[in-house]
């Protein structure tokens, strides 16, 4: 069924409209959400899931082989260096201690060019 439209010309030349009825506007990000939404609702196949997990065991197998390869950090010389500076250059530029009081030594403490040497 189709709303009743009346258009009731007001002052100064506004024009006013009174809808009767069930007014609908076509919304076009509506109907992509929706689409989205019914994409994610499918459940995903078996040969998807089987792939998904041989992919994910395959990649703790390589990290755990390059962490038994990779050589044990040793305990770094952190005198002269303060805490704090050492916690700062490595969640910015998200390296290991070791990393970041190697990075400070180099440049005498210089907070910033450590970062930008780490992260470069």
């Amino acid at each position: 069924s189709k709303p009743d439209v009346f258009k009731s010309p007001g002052a100064g030349g506004d024009n006013t409209y009174v809808v009767f009825g069930e007014a609908k506007s076509e919304d076009l990000s509506a109907n992509n959400q929706a689409a989205a939404a019914k994409q994610f609702r499918s459940q995903p196949s078996v040969p998807q899931v089987q792939a998904a997990t041989e992919a994910m065991q395959k990649a703790q197998a390589d990290a755990e082989a390059s962490n038994a390869a990779s050589p044990v950090e040793e305990v770094p010389d952190e005198s002269g260096i303060e805490p704090k500076d050492i916690d700062l250059v490595m969640s910015q530029s998200g390296c290991s201690r070791v990393k970041a009081v190697k990075a400070l030594k180099d440049n005498d403490g210089d907070l910033v060019n450590s970062i930008m040497s780490l992260t470069t």
